[in-house]
């Protein structure tokens, strides 16, 4: 599901939390140990534009994908600001269709969980592969079972700030995390918007994700906790993949 009143304050509310500049770390040094042509450059779920606007300055060009209009449209400012020439499409990542080949694509911060159709998955990855180059990587994380399942899975959140308050209700069955989540944000005459969003993330083993990358004829060069160097471990949330054909 497209994020939809929610990219207003995605930032705000997120940015905190995720290190960026660790994010982009870690997807140039994975290209320049793997001898990646660093010319084409396409960043899927790209949200706001925050990792994409910090590993194309290492690009000749730059195309970023998303199926929110309200994020494009921010990610867009923000690579105009800073000066980076970049194609913005609205597109769903499982039907990809540039007509163009990129020698790195990334999808991060979970995005591959969205995909809650296994069929869908199988044609995001195949889609994936026809766009990437002969010597390209493909660089994408995911939140794993252990996270969706358990950390997640049936639990309630709650955040409060001067200008936003949120609830963020989770709810787990057959693989498929629910996330209903209310909002409400300060607006300048000092009232409170009210707005709700419901997302779902589905649960994906490490043996299925890899299962099926095999099948769409990529090689997986590599995995880790992270964006860190340490090993996938039972109770890793977050797991990053490193593939190429």
């Amino acid at each position: 599901m497209a994020y939809k009143e929610f990219a207003t304050i995605y930032d705000e509310l997120i940015y905190e939390d995720i290190n960026y500049d660790k994010i982009a770390e870690k997807v140039v040094n994975l290209c320049k140990e793997n001898n990646v042509n660093f010319d084409n450059y396409l960043d899927l779920a790209c949200g706001t534009g925050n990792v994409a606007i910090k590993v194309a300055k290492y690009f000749n060009s730059l195309y970023a994908v998303d199926l929110s209009d309200e994020m494009l449209n921010m990610a867009f400012e923000k690579f105009k600001k800073n000066k980076i020439k970049a194609k913005v499409i609205c597109q769903d990542m499982s039907e990809l269709s540039l007509n163009k080949k990129f020698d790195l694509i990334t999808s991060v911060l979970d995005s591959t969980n969205y995909i809650t159709e296994t069929e869908a998955l199988e044609n995001y990855f195949l889609k994936v592969n026809e766009h990437l180059s002969e010597n390209g990587l493909f660089i994408f994380d995911i939140n794993s079972y252990y996270k969706l399942s358990t950390v997640l899975g049936n639990n309630i959140y709650t955040y409060s700030s001067d200008d936003v308050f949120y609830t963020w209700e989770n709810s787990f069955e057959d693989d498929i995390v629910n996330m209903f989540l209310t909002f409400f944000v300060k607006q300048e005459n000092n009232l409170y918007e009210k707005f709700e969003e419901e997302h779902f993330e589905r649960a994906y083993s490490e043996e299925y994700i890899e299962d099926i990358l095999k099948k769409c004829q990529f090689k997986i060069l590599n995995k880790f906790e992270g964006y860190s160097n340490e090993k996938v471990k039972e109770n890793s949330e977050r797991i990053l993949y490193v593939v190429g054909k």
